[in-house]
């Protein structure tokens, strides 16, 4: 099988001639910039080789080709010109971490100091605006930083949370569609990441690509006005919606059959013991417009579609189901309820599992090698009986994770294909 086959069969629960796997297609299925450089030093012996920072938010790195092809990589990500921070990955310029490793980054990742050792990062990289981004002295990642003005709330507008949505712009599109010919050229699946349709992703609520916000930015109040101004999210997730549609029929009319998943939201709905919204609040104020956007991508294109959502969902799968997604990930075994066996059994005709492959709290940073190779064999003899399985971590690997750990992974992924 090519890779691309190797998805499609999996997307359609049936048996692909060994695991899929993605690093890399998305920003929450990705590696750190410095794990990814130890990987090219222990793999491939580059030395002296800069890995490029992707997405700068969580410093994550580029996988190229030549890495992918070593790692038996399937799936390439159709990912958006521009970083979190709003400036596009382009004009490469060095960089040195924090932990010492040497990179590339974008022309415009322009820092300052917070005085304390740490960086300050700027939208657009435009250092004359307040910073949108922090990472304190040490750190491995940015935090955001939101810039919400004082609320008053006779003055509330919808149209103040809706200021990054908009049409999509002809330079965005053809990028895009340049991207999944690429991809299919190449013989790769291709998972789009299609941008707006992340109602209330708290990752985007700051909008750190903003040089300056309007509306409810801060994250807790935009929890908390989840509920206490609920009319006021709604009429910001219908609106959203409006504009998504209209891009989604642009999105799928130009990249066709390149694509075979279509990444559509980050929104998380789980802790570590169970759900932060109810189920009757999720029927209400997103069930409607998740169930729009994934009805229209069903209607026009062969997209399956991939819901990210942490922590212990498993009282919404269901609900998941029913608004048409057909992908959940991280799928976090870790969490309450989410024991991979009881998912497999009760969801696994259902809804294809994106990731799970290996604990990413405690056994891939803390485990040995052995614990390491032991968990993702089980795993995928596990997820991937009778297909619906696309090997991926639980979660982005982060920095400082053993690199033995992380070879001791693409070895128990490369074992399982083994007759």
């Amino acid at each position: 099988m090519t890779s691309r086959d190797r998805l499609v069969t999996t997307l359609n629960h049936k048996i692909p001639d060994r695991v899929c796997v993605d690093f890399g297609g998305t920003h929450v299925t990705g590696i750190s910039a410095s794990a990814i450089s130890q990987l090219r030093l222990a793999l491939l012996g580059e030395m002296d080789y800069r890995v490029k920072i992707t997405e700068p938010y969580q410093m994550l790195g580029e996988i190229d080709g030549k890495l992918a092809e070593a790692l038996g990589i399937d799936v390439l990500g159709v990912l958006s010109p521009k970083t979190m921070f709003g400036f596009e990955n382009k004009d490469w310029k060095p960089f040195t971490m924090f932990d010492g490793t040497e990179v590339l980054v974008p022309g415009n990742f322009n820092l300052t100091s917070d005085g304390k050792g740490g960086w300050f990062i700027h939208p657009e990289g435009d250092t004359s605006v307040p910073p949108s981004g922090h990472m304190p002295k040490g750190g491995f990642y940015f935090d955001a930083i939101p810039r919400q003005d004082p609320i008053d709330d006779e003055k509330l507008n919808p149209e103040d949370n809706l200021e990054e949505f908009g049409p999509l712009d002809d330079y965005t599109l053809k990028y895009f569609a340049s991207e999944a010919e690429k991809a299919s050229a190449k013989g790769k699946g291709a998972i789009l990441s299609v941008p707006g349709t992340g109602f209330g992703d708290i990752a985007l609520i700051p909008a750190m690509w903003r040089k300056r916000t309007k509306g409810i930015r801060e994250i807790e109040e935009w929890y908390v006005s989840t509920v206490i101004r609920r009319d006021y999210v709604y009429k910001v997730f219908e609106k959203q919606c409006e504009i998504a549609l209209e891009n989604l029929d642009r999105l799928t009319k130009a990249l066709g059959d390149n694509v075979q998943a279509a990444f559509t939201t980050g929104t998380d709905f789980g802790t570590q013991n169970g759900l932060f919204i109810s189920k009757e609040a999720y029927r209400d104020l997103f069930k409607p417009f998740h169930k729009a956007v994934n009805d229209f991508i069903h209607k026009h294109s062969n997209w399956k579609i991939f819901i990210h959502s942490c922590g212990s969902v498993v009282e919404l799968i269901s609900d998941f189901i029913d608004a048409g997604f057909d992908i959940l990930n991280p799928v976090q075994c870790s969490a309450a309820g989410m024991q991979g066996q009881h998912l497999k059994k009760v969801y696994g005709k259902d809804i294809v599992f994106w990731g799970g492959g290996v604990d990413t709290q405690r056994t891939l940073p803390f485990g040995t090698p052995d614990d390491v190779y032991k968990q993702v064999r089980e795993r995928i003899e596990m997820f991937n009986k009778d297909g619906g399985f696309v090997f991926n971590s639980t979660h982005n690997i982060q920095a400082k994770t053993p690199i033995k750990n992380i070879i001791a992974m693409f070895k128990a992924i490369e074992d399982s294909g083994k007759a």
